[in-house]
């Protein structure tokens, strides 16, 4: 049983590190030739609408895990950018980073992967002209981050590589728990047991998985190949998406930190719509 587990370990992760060197070299490559001031631009025009859009592009290519985010958000709320704006951003980013889209259609499926992606970016859209409209920019704190720099694009086939690597090496820990984890479910979770419990006939599981991903907090990077692990085992996709969103759209981390540029009114918001929308999205998969 050892063994076993010792090889779908080494398996599991050696194949998601891999596509990490990879992938992230091609990006970063093609990051070069992405014009930010350009972005930046359309940012703080005066279509919401485009400048939401906008956000979602700059999220994307800016892939950081919920922690990573909140200096950037800082700085874009010191730069007097549009709330809806910084909000959709602050939802979209860690859920939407290019390497784990691509690391996704190659272990869930491509099919999952785009239905991921459009149910993402449109509740993101979607929850940053709620909070917009019902006027919770009075709950942003005015207090700064110091000591932080705007990562700049680099080309060139040695400084992708360089990034590509020290990606990895942040990565790495997170890697090794989803890899783990992944084995264990592997091979101590009994296939029965997941199929009776988790199946798809268990609607009330998708706000359960949505709930208990937050305080989980599982990167993306890490419930992929649980998820993957899970599925397998059958456990419904609905549930699965649900706490896949959840476990990487927020985390308790996350939260104290928002606290110090966030009132708990905003804050509680955040939290109900991370859950709210990895719930509604668990159902759609559900359903479909």
């Amino acid at each position: 049983m050892w063994a076993e587990f010792i090889q779908s370990f080494l398996f599991i992760a050696l194949e998601l590190l891999f596509l990490f060197v990879v992938i992230s070299f091609v990006i970063n490559l093609l990051q070069g030739y992405i014009p930010l001031e350009k972005i930046e631009n359309q940012l703080n025009g005066s279509n919401k609408l485009l400048a939401s859009m906008a956000a979602i592009l700059f999220a994307f290519i800016t892939p950081f895990c919920s922690c990573s985010t909140i200096p950037i958000v800082v700085t874009m709320l010191q730069k007097k950018l549009p709330f809806q704006i910084v909000m959709t951003f602050l939802f979209a980013s860690p859920l939407l980073d290019p390497t784990i889209l691509t690391i996704m259609g190659f272990v869930l499926g491509w099919k999952v992967t785009i239905m991921y992606s459009l149910i993402t970016i449109l509740f993101c859209l979607t929850i940053g002209f709620v909070l917009q409209f019902l006027g919770f920019k009075k709950y942003v704190k005015h207090i700064g981050v110091t000591g932080y720099e705007q990562k700049k694009s680099k080309v060139g086939f040695k400084a992708a590589w360089k990034e590509a690597f020290d990606l990895v090496r942040s990565v790495f820990p997170y890697v090794v728990i989803g890899a783990a984890l992944g084995a264990v479910i592997h091979h101590a979770v009994p296939t029965e047991w997941v199929a009776t419990l988790f199946g798809e006939d268990h609607w009330w599981l998708i706000p359960i998985a949505a709930i208990i991903g937050i305080p989980l907090y599982i990167r993306l990077s890490s419930m992929i190949p649980i998820s993957q692990i899970l599925i397998l085992k059958g456990m419904a996709l609905g549930p699965v998406m649900a706490m896949l969103i959840s476990s990487a759209g927020a985390s308790m981390p996350e939260v104290v930190l928002l606290q110090s540029i966030f009132k708990k009114e905003l804050v509680g918001a955040f939290v109900l719509s991370v859950v709210s929308m990895s719930t509604v999205s668990g159902f759609i998969f559900y359903l479909l």
